[in-house]
């Protein structure tokens, strides 16, 4: 159904031009799919089945509003002469699923909302998984969907492909979506779980199939690359409790190698050889930086002057104070704990409790115990995920 539900929500739009109609017909056909092919068989072409059985409902629905005198707003796209419903057609297929996407990542939506609204309508993710994702309760992603619906109701937003002066700034947008996702499925909140490897996993699959859609994008390629060497270390992130395990102290041999070795093998792609720049260049540096954790066979072989060097450029093209916190942990590994508390100064990450980890990790190489338990303490305030307090509160454990 995930598989699916993008193409076939994409060619209903197109039809009706309506998405609130798509999406409701679409679920009530799959709901009538989950009541009928285990009473009846699966079909031989069940994306053919869904996509009738929707098509009726929503005619019929159509029919319902007609009788009671509705009007629906639509969506700014010409009425096609002709159904667009041939699953046959790849071209045309595809065509209408990269215009859902693009919708999706129309630059009137929030990015937060287009997230969560690109999960929901072209990978079909349901809206309870996705609040759970995103750690909101169901109603409030609810909300936020149905606000980002509205949005594109009521602005108008066209339902076509964008010309060849807009697409690369909207596939931008579709990048900084997948990868909000993604870092979202690595970046603990509240709660136990160390990490989301699904929410990232869905992010992945995004890029992916935009990617299929719109070959040869160096955005793409790059974000791939950099996706799939993070992604590759999932099962070792956490250790057979649930419990945090830090990179320096992971089982290499649960990285999953094929991951890496098709990240590395973009990465040489001749489309990243290329002189790139704005977010292309930066996601090909970070990719270059997971790249040095994937070749090293051990914490002890990470060439980390390579590493800051490559956070040295990054910063030029792409400040940030997530990329100058991670130079500073670079430095330290390449030049001792105190190369890297000078590092540190005049990096600020607000409302983030990182800070203060890494400086209570050098502080503790350089021997001062006391004001690294301090900075503990102050990391273990802020923190707000319940696994990695743990590990904090472990580590502090260490300094005696």
């Amino acid at each position: 159904m995930r598989d699916d539900w993008g193409r076939l929500l994409s060619l209903l739009v197109a039809r009706f031009h309506r998405l609130d109609l798509a999406e409701d017909a679409l679920a009530d056909a799959v709901e009538a799919a989950a009541r009928a092919w285990p009473r009846d068989g699966v079909p031989t072409n069940g994306a053919g089945w869904l996509y009738t059985a929707a098509r009726r409902r929503a005619l019929d629905r159509l029919r319902a509003e007609a009788v009671h005198r509705r009007v629906e707003p639509s969506l700014a796209v010409p009425v096609p002469s002709e159904d667009p419903a041939d699953l046959g057609d790849p071209g045309r297929v595809d065509d209408e699923l990269l215009r859902l996407v693009l919708l999706c990542a129309h630059p009137a939506l929030d990015p937060a909302g287009a997230s969560a609204l690109t999960l929901r309508l072209v990978l079909g993710v349901g809206t309870a998984d996705i609040a759970r994702l995103f750690l909101v309760p169901q109603a409030t992603m609810a909300a936020r969907l149905t606000r980002a619906k509205r949005k594109i109701v009521a602005a108008g937003l066209p339902f076509t492909l964008p010309g060849a002066g807009v697409l690369p700034e909207r596939l931008d947008a579709v990048a900084r979506t997948a990868y909000l996702a993604f870092t979202a499925g690595y970046s603990p909140g509240e709660g136990p779980d160390a990490q989301r490897a699904e929410l990232a996993g869905e992010a992945v699959r995004l890029v992916r199939l935009v990617r299929r859609l719109v070959p040869g994008e160096a955005v793409l390629e790059a974000l791939l690359a950099l996706m799939l060497l993070q992604h590759s270390r999932r099962d070792a992130r956490v250790d057979a409790a649930g419990a945090l395990v830090v990179l320096a102290e992971q089982d290499r041999a649960r990285w999953r190698h094929d991951e890496i070795a098709e990240g590395l093998t973009l990465l040489s792609s001749t489309v990243l050889a290329q002189p790139l720049s704005g977010l292309a260049a930066s996601y090909t540096l970070q990719a270059a930086i997971a790249r040095e954790h994937a070749l090293a066979l051990d914490p002890t072989t990470t060439r980390w002057d390579v590493v800051v060097r490559l956070y040295d450029a990054l910063l030029e093209i792409d400040p940030s104070p997530a990329a100058a916190l991670a130079r500073a942990v670079a430095v330290a590994e390449d030049a001792g704990p105190a190369a890297g508390l000078a590092a540190l100064r005049g990096v600020h990450l607000p409302n983030s409790h990182r800070m203060a980890v890494v400086r209570a990790e050098l502080l503790a190489r350089t021997g001062d115990v006391v004001a690294a338990r301090a900075s503990y303490d102050e990391a273990l305030a802020a923190c707000p995920n319940d696994t990695e307090r743990e590990h904090l509160r472990k580590r502090r454990a260490l300094l005696g």
